[in-house]
């Protein structure tokens, strides 16, 4: 009989875990949310007097213009990398008509 058999434990291959949602997946969810959402419940404040519903419906609201101006902050990134882009090709032909301009002038 071998001893060094008897003290190896097998090791257990655990299953991979799913991928966390993305931003959009998440923004997606919450914009899908009712105010009477349980977790908008959940992640309120108490206080001494407990919270009333006009107090739920304003963090909601609040939440919900967050994620509003999130997107809008989204898409004017998108417009400034395409603004970008553009201003890039714009010099970059600018360039090439200076170059051409000079190499004419020699």
């Amino acid at each position: 009989m071998n001893m060094g058999s008897k003290g190896k434990k097998k090791k257990m291959v655990l299953p991979t875990r799913p991928d966390p949602p993305s931003v959009e997946q998440i923004i997606e969810d919450i914009n899908r949310a009712e105010p009477s959402d349980p977790l908008f419940g959940f992640l309120q404040i108490p206080n001494e007097a407990g919270s009333t519903s006009n107090e739920v419906e304003a963090h909601y609201m609040q939440s919900r213009h967050y994620l509003e101006l999130n997107e809008q902050l989204q898409e004017a990134r998108a417009n400034l990398a395409r603004r970008r882009d553009e201003l890039r090709m714009v010099g970059e032909s600018l360039e090439q008509s200076v170059a051409a301009v000079k190499d004419r002038a020699l």
